[in-house]
């Protein structure tokens, strides 16, 4: 017994495999460098959201040509909703959009909702909540007109949006290139964390 003992290895920090100080370091410093990349993609993603959801807003409100006229821009009388509900809902659903077409209410909510869902991305506050409102606007377009899309069975930008969300809304996406390290520490938001 006595010689299985002598003949058994000491282990310490410094001979153990993988975990000697300097290799723990190493790793510490990769994954480190690594969650630092994982967070500007995740900004970048973030800030890309927020740009196309705070632009359609400016589009439809000033009619600056791109998707809306300035004919038909919302603060010249015109509906942001009107010509997409009326003219271009399609599918099992397009009876009920076509007739929620124009009205006041939706369109209320239809430009709240960009403008929210484009600030609260684009400065990387209340992302967890914009993030989320935005995967229900994208729900509501893709039933709205995009079931069954054209080029794919049943996968198109609205779905791939609405995971990009999801994923700025449970990382810290608003932390790296925006004012979520701020915001987060904000009274209001350590007491109610659903606001992050």
């Amino acid at each position: 017994m006595a010689a299985i003992i002598e003949r058994t290895p000491v282990t310490t920090p410094e001979t153990r495999a993988g975990t000697s100080p300097d290799v723990v370091a190493e790793a510490e410093r990769i994954i480190g460098k690594r969650r630092r990349l994982e967070g500007y993609v995740w900004g970048t993603l973030r800030l890309g959201m927020g740009w196309t959801f705070f632009w359609g807003f400016i589009d439809k409100l000033f009619g600056l040509g791109f998707a809306t006229a300035p004919e038909s821009a919302w603060l010249a009388g015109g509906s942001p909703t009107y010509g997409f509900l009326a003219f271009g809902a399609k599918g099992p659903f397009a009876e009920m959009y076509a007739a929620m077409a124009g009205n006041v209410l939706v369109d209320w909510l239809f430009m709240l909702g960009l403008a929210y869902v484009g600030v609260t991305l684009l400065l990387g506050i209340n992302v967890r909540m914009g993030a989320y409102a935005g995967v229900l606007m994208l729900g509501l377009m893709y039933t709205a007109g995009f079931i069954l899309p054209e080029h794919n069975p049943f996968l198109d930008e609205h779905i791939i949006y609405a995971v990009i969300m999801i994923g700025t809304a449970v990382t810290a996406a608003g932390s790296t290139m925006g004012l979520g390290r701020w915001w987060a520490a904000t009274p209001v938001v350590r007491r109610y964390p659903i606001l992050e």
